[in-house]
């Protein structure tokens, strides 16, 4: 994806004052059926034409960075809703790029409420808000650590909040569905594209917190989503890129990855999406993925689960399904639909997608009657919104409604609450404790500079730089060095040179999840989840001849241990969301105490030769059994604004 937005434009003029009198809207409901609300879905059904039914079936993506009132990108994408009769909308908005300010800012909701207005049926606008509404420079919204950071933090409390605050603001967007709740348990890892966006590794915490982020968004207006079904967690491949395969039995496929999937439905989740996996112990036709298999999505999540919501499959642009139908491309939102699939997202060539479903109703391959009830539940989910009497957001709202401080400092309380320390030497940490008298501080901080080492994928992003001036702000002469794949090399005896000198080491290592990590960064590896060959060997330096005064920061994936046991000083984020750079200067300097639980199995957890009754006192840095901690916060019953 590139990381340059195009300029947005303002289109008060394409609005015009109707448009804007309409922006005026209600507060949004929770999702809910009601005799009107089932009256309307029905009776609007029977007035659509063969055309609108398939065309209600498809999400397509709408890309925030290039919205503009004259954008082809815009321009684009209103004429594909109105020549296919696109039903629902993936709202796609890049992690970094140009903050703005001011009413630009609002210029895509202003931009949805025009599509929404135009367009005969209400647009259902799903967003993948795996970390709240993202990107927090554009809308100001709250920011949260990675899921997996809940599940360290161990609040069920704090889950709900997530649910509701997410709600709200996506509400307040214009975004009704969230592609979220995570529901893989992340027990492989060497999992390149789980791994922290799952709650953790027991299936157990994972489906509470699962629940319970469900019941805070349902309560709060917004349709939730659970995936990646029948579970992903167990997978080396990334199916963004390749065909991923989960070689496990039944008895450990009901016994670990469908559990949270069945609290899930039980807590009343709206939809359920499908993952683009090969289970041969649930289906053993190797031409089906999980996406495209009746064995999976008609027999096992809707008979045996008894699930009746929305099935949704993974983006069909994916390359593991998308490679499969090179010579049919349409064929693949045929095969879908016919295993159970009621959504069929991103598909990689729309029209042919949306030609090859037109022919397949119209031959008998797929029944009018199956096509119906497809559509019958994406029109119950509108109207259960309210979307049938009111689609438009009321844009001068925004600003109460999104960023409300008591929201952001509960994000900053989770990401707090989730640093969890795994080894500590008791020689180092915290990295002010040796400090016996303030009247020291700036002899201290000369005579005993700290150096930041950031390991990075791409030096250019904004991975670290919140850190950085967290540390510069306890220490202001700190020496920071950020370093990724393309310079590690170069940099290698310098930094080494800089780690010598110094009294303190911190060593921040970067590697989170994404598709576009495993496609370019990580492509090659033996672990595509682990750092890169480079940065690994430098880290490794580092800790041969400074270990003992070297604290290594997980800002992301907890399994480095795995391949670095010379670690002795180890601090779990989970994360690399700025709260949680915030949190890591925090727990470095003992500011807050390390409250935070391991919620996934590593290895080399415990060091032999330390502290372990002070390391206990700090913090539990065992795999311990999911156990609830006592809620921080109390869970707001109050409905979305």
């Amino acid at each position: 994806m590139l990381r340059r937005a195009l300029p947005l434009v303002l289109c008060v003029a394409l609005l015009g004052s109707t448009a804007r009198t309409r922006e005026k809207s209600p507060e949004p409901s929770r999702p809910h059926s009601s005799a009107e609300s089932e009256s309307w879905a029905e009776a609007t059904l029977h007035t659509l034409s063969l055309e609108e039914k398939v065309g209600q079936l498809f999400m397509v993506r709408m890309r925030v960075e290039y919205l503009g009132a004259n954008s082809p990108e815009y321009l684009q994408l209103r004429n594909s809703i109105r020549r296919y009769h696109v039903g629902s909308l993936a709202m796609s908005v890049p992690a970094e790029g140009k903050f703005l300010y001011g009413n630009d800012r609002y210029e895509s909701v202003r931009l949805l409420n025009q599509l929404q207005s135009e367009s005969k049926l209400p647009l259902l606008v799903a967003g993948d808000f795996e970390r709240g509404v993202l990107p927090p420079r554009l809308f100001g919204t709250t920011i949260f650590p990675h899921a997996m950071a809940f599940g360290a933090a161990g609040s069920l409390a704090y889950a709900e909040e997530f649910g509701r605050i997410t709600a709200q603001e996506s509400r307040a967007l214009g975004v009704h569905w969230n592609l979220f709740p995570v529901a893989d348990v992340n027990t492989n890892r060497a999992n390149p594209i789980i791994g922290t966006r799952a709650f953790g590794g027991n299936p157990l915490q994972v489906g509470d917190l699962v629940a319970a982020y469900i019941r805070g968004a349902r309560a709060n207006g917004m349709l939730s989503t659970a995936k990646h079904f029948p579970g992903h967690g167990n997978t080396a491949i990334d199916t963004h890129l390749a065909i991923a395969r989960v070689d496990e039995p039944w008895e450990r496929l009901s016994a670990v990855d469908l559990p949270p999937f069945r609290k899930a439905i039980a807590a009343g989740v709206d939809a359920v999406m499908t993952a683009h996996v090969r289970v041969p112990a649930l289906d053993p036709d190797p031409d089906h993925v999980a996406t495209t298999s009746p064995r999976i999505v008609t027999d096992l999540l809707k008979n045996r689960l008894g699930f009746q919501g929305l099935v949704v499959t993974d983006a069909l642009d994916m390359a593991g399904l998308s490679h499969r139908y090179a010579g049919n491309i349409g064929r693949e939102a045929v095969d879908a639909f016919k295993a159970g699939n009621d959504v069929l997202t991103m598909p990689a060539d729309l029209d042919a997608s949306f030609r090859a479903m037109l022919e397949a109703v119209r031959s008998g391959e797929i029944s009018q009657s199956r096509l119906d009830a497809s559509v019958l539940k994406i029109l119950r989910s509108k109207s259960s919104l309210g979307l049938h009497k009111n689609r438009l957001v009321d844009i001068a709202a925004i600003p109460r409604l999104v960023g409300n401080p008591k929201n952001i400092a509960i994000g900053q309380r989770i990401s707090d609450d989730s640093i969890t320390l795994v080894r500590d030497n008791g020689k180092l940490l915290p990295l002010r404790e040796k400090r016996l008298d303030q009247n020291l501080l700036v002899l201290y901080q000369r005579a005993a500079r700290t150096v930041l080492v950031v390991l990075c994928d791409h030096s250019w992003a904004e991975d670290g730089h919140v850190l950085e001036q967290q540390v510069r702000t306890r220490v202001p002469d700190a020496g920071v060095i950020y370093v990724d794949p393309r310079v590690a090399a170069a940099r290698f005896d310098s930094v080494l040179q800089a780690v010598d000198q110094a009294r303190d080491v911190i060593v921040a290592v970067y590697v989170v999840p994404s598709a576009a990590r495993t496609r370019t960064v990580a492509r090659g590896q033996h672990n595509s989840a682990s750092l890169p060959d480079s940065t690994a060997r430098l880290l490794a330096a580092i800790l041969a001849r400074a270990a003992q005064k070297t604290a290594v920061l997980a800002m992301g994936t907890p399994y480095l241990t795995d391949d670095f046991p010379g670690i002795q000083n180890y601090i779990c984020t989970f994360s690399n969301a700025t709260v949680s750079e915030i949190s890591a200067a925090r727990a470095l300097f003992g500011e807050i105490p390390l409250v935070g639980h391991l919620p996934v199995s590593i290895q080399n957890a415990s060091l032999s030769g330390i502290d372990h009754g002070r390391l206990a006192g700090l913090a539990n840095s065992g795999t311990t059994p999911w156990r609830y901690k006592a809620a921080a916060i109390p869970v707001s019953t109050s409905q979305a604004p």
